[in-house]
């Protein structure tokens, strides 16, 4: 037996929890079927080689049958709904076709991915039209993690994730592959994309009747895009790849008997210690691998994992053979780099609620540069929330085009799982996070709050990495452009285009 701490609590201010919110909408049991869960396909390369990987993603409609009635229409990647599991290789070289085949301009976001911006990025800079398609190179070079891939096309982002363009993307290296993790995609790995909607007439999704300023939520859990799901446990141990791909809803999970289990790695990759639970909470856009063992339990029993009160995936456990492979206290040795002499402290404030949410007291500005750094520099960057204690949120932090460490909060330690890479932090009302920030490529990439509806209303900017020996200027996209377009492509004048991200603007 391991003699790690066991932590048994959520960490975050309870009073920020979005329970609090007077939009809150609480979760609710599903009264459906429990229905096997959905485990998305890898997606398979168009060609590999020793050295490079070569992919299409497709930006597609479709129809899901997600309750009983009438199916369900929807986005996804090279499928239906949410998308085909999309894996690099580190140290290959990956080419990609982007294609659009919605009735609207997207975009495709890395989310997690060290690679260039804007375009490879693939932030509001870099739309594809309906009907088009372009192509994105990059090297991956960074360690196994597991990472996603979802719509940012700024303000109608949230709009196209709740519609349902977001997927896994898992990075794979050969320090990861040789730990004693479980690793068999579909048997004992599994992603778990944590979403949550509302029905309306006909079993339908209607992003803009549910539209809430500080976030749309609803009802209904909806994992891998499968409502009251089940997973058949044949394994001791397996091995959840949660990933919060939800708007705005934080899951606070854990499982009956409050069973044990152990997080492995985080955002950016495996962790250099693991973490064991109890209750992990998860803001909008983090990712946590945990390994679950079954070893209490009989042919016959389920085990649920509950958000809060409610089940959300019940796993029914089979006849599994015995698994003694105990987890290493110490796991992998990651980047710890000193911070460049002489080098300022960013300044990053997220303030606001509803409308008037803002970034260094401004709304995002696709024109405007907010920050700088130099490429290869190692700087602290400081996120604040300016939010009151009593009656405000948490605003979980995004920054592209890099994987930071954490290095305090307020002062104090951060919580025993963020001391891995991340790209994704929680920020509590009242506290400030110090993040120590480097960069491998040059680029203008974003920065925001992730609750998907604060980015597109506004808590959001972004900033430029430079090599002051090879001066770029970036073609940005400007919101006139963006507006025209989505205008022609749904068939209204500019001033009858309703995306409520834009009004808030």
């Amino acid at each position: 037996m391991s003699n790690r701490k066991v932590y048994t609590d959520y960490f975050f201010d309870e009073p920020a929890y979005n329970t609090h919110d007077g939009g809150f909408i609480p979760l609710e049991a599903p009264k459906v079927p429990q229905k096997a869960l959905a485990i998305p396909e890898p997606l398979k390369p168009d060609e590999e080689t020793d050295t490079d990987m070569y992919y299409t993603v497709t930006a597609q409609t479709g129809e899901v049958q997600l309750l009983p009635g009438t199916k369900t229409k929807t986005w996804g990647f090279n499928a239906p709904l949410l998308g085909k599991t999309i894996i690099f290789k580190n140290g290959k070289t990956i080419h990609i076709t982007l294609k659009n085949e919605l009735p609207e301009l997207t975009t495709f976001h890395w989310h997690g991915l060290n690679v260039p911006g804007p375009i490879t990025d693939g932030g509001c800079h870099a739309p594809v039209y309906p009907g088009k398609s372009t192509q994105i190179e990059f090297k991956c070079h960074q360690p196994a993690a597991t990472l996603w891939l979802h719509a940012h096309p700024c303000p109608s982002t949230a709009e196209h994730v709740w519609k349902g363009l977001a997927t896994g993307v898992i990075v794979k290296d050969d320090i990861e592959s040789k730990l004693p993790f479980p690793r068999n995609y579909g048997v004992d790995d599994i992603p778990l994309i944590l979403q949550d909607r509302h029905f309306h007439e006909n079993n339908q999704f209607d992003y803009l009747a549910d539209y809430d300023p500080d976030g749309v939520q609803g009802p209904t859990p909806m994992i891998n895009g499968t409502i009251n799901p089940y997973f058949d446990v044949t394994t001791q141990r397996l091995r959840l790849r949660l990933l919060n791909g939800a708007n705005r809803r934080e899951w606070r999970l854990h499982f009956s008997d409050d069973l044990k289990f152990t997080q492995v790695a985080s955002d950016g990759g495996v962790l250099p210690e693991p973490v064991d639970f109890t209750h992990l909470m998860l803001t909008c856009a983090e990712r946590a691998e945990i390994i679950v063992n079954f070893g209490d339990y009989k042919p016959g029993d389920t085990v649920t994992l509950y958000c809060d009160d409610v089940p959300i995936v019940h796993f029914r456990i089979h006849q599994f053979t015995p698994d003694n492979t105990k987890i290493p206290d110490h796991l992998v040795d990651i980047p710890n780099p000193e911070v460049t002499p002489g080098t300022q402290v960013h300044k990053v404030v997220m303030s606001g609620m509803d409308e008037e949410v803002m970034m260094n007291d401004k709304k995002f500005d696709m024109q405007r540069i907010d920050d700088r750094q130099k490429v290869g520099n190692v700087e602290y960057w400081d996120i604040s929330n300016t939010n009151d204690k009593s009656n405000g949120m948490v605003h979980p932090y995004h920054m592209h085009g890099t994987q930071f460490r954490v290095i305090s909060r307020n002062g104090q330690a951060p919580y025993p799982n963020e001391n891995g890479l991340k790209d994704t932090v929680g920020v509590n009302p009242g506290e400030t996070v110090r993040l120590k920030v480097w960069f491998e490529h040059l680029g203008v990439f974003m920065n925001h709050c992730h609750i998907i509806e604060h980015e597109d209303g506004g808590m959001m900017a972004q900033f430029e990495v430079y090599d002051p020996d090879q001066p770029k200027t970036y073609k940005l996209m400007d919101m006139d452009t963006l507006m025209n377009a989505f205008a022609k492509e749904r068939g209204v004048k500019v001033a009858d285009l309703h995306i409520p991200g834009m009004d808030n603007m």
